[in-house]
């Protein structure tokens, strides 16, 4: 299980389209666009039509929207968190980046916007998607933070990130490799315990052609 998990945190970006905050036709679409600038711009029109879609829903105070509401809320946010690991994948591999703090706050500065003025509405079904809604918030304020970060320094934090990560993988393999320590000291204390049976038992009589009872002197 660690081992997997720290192979996921090191795949590359496109896999988390594969997650299902994407529709397969959105995750095809993903996976047609390599370029870095491209791509954020393609998650940013993923990211306005889920808004879109929930202030179609909230504008109509129906019953049951709730559902439909925190799973838009859902797919926004991760939607917003692969914009982040985009950017982040960008830096590590030192592809030029400057044009992407400025294209992803014009998209996500709208987008808080529309969510703050849900949340400022206080509808009456508020309490079903509250959380969902901080969420939403809380991780496009994030991502906000981190496009106006110095590049340069976002940079050098990114690549030790991955640095520690990959050193992390390389651990796990080296240790699923190596038997434990407790898993040697349980062979010793076996083979120990057997020894010491065998010095236990009486010792075996040399093997003999006389019947029982017959006297080996012949008297």
């Amino acid at each position: 299980m660690k081992r997997l998990l720290a192979i996921l945190l090191l795949a590359l970006p496109v896999l988390f389209a594969q997650r299902d905050f994407l529709t397969d036709t959105e995750v095809d679409k993903v996976r047609d666009t390599q370029e870095p600038a491209e791509r954020i711009k393609l998650y940013l029109s993923f990211a306005r039509q889920r808004l879109d879609q929930l202030q179609s829903i909230m504008a109509k105070d129906r019953p049951g929207r709730s559902g439909d509401v925190r799973q838009l809320l859902e797919q926004y946010s991760g939607i917003i968190d692969a914009i982040d690991t985009v950017s982040d994948d960008v830096l590590t591999r030192k592809v030029d980046a400057s044009a992407l703090p400025a294209l992803i706050a014009e998209g996500e500065k709208k987008f808080l916007g529309q969510l703050e003025k849900i949340q400022n509405s206080a509808p009456r079904d508020l309490d079903m998607y509250d959380f969902e809604l901080k969420e939403a918030i809380a991780t496009t304020g994030d991502s906000l933070e981190l496009t106006n970060e110095d590049l340069g320094a976002r940079g050098k934090e990114v690549g030790a990130k991955v640095q520690k990560e990959k050193k992390e993988v390389a651990d796990v393999n080296k240790a699923e490799k190596k038997p434990s320590a407790g898993t040697q000291a349980d062979v010793a204390e076996a083979a120990a315990a057997n020894a010491a049976a065998d010095a236990a038992k009486p010792p075996r009589k040399p093997p003999t052609l006389y019947r029982p009872g017959e006297n080996p002197d012949g008297q």
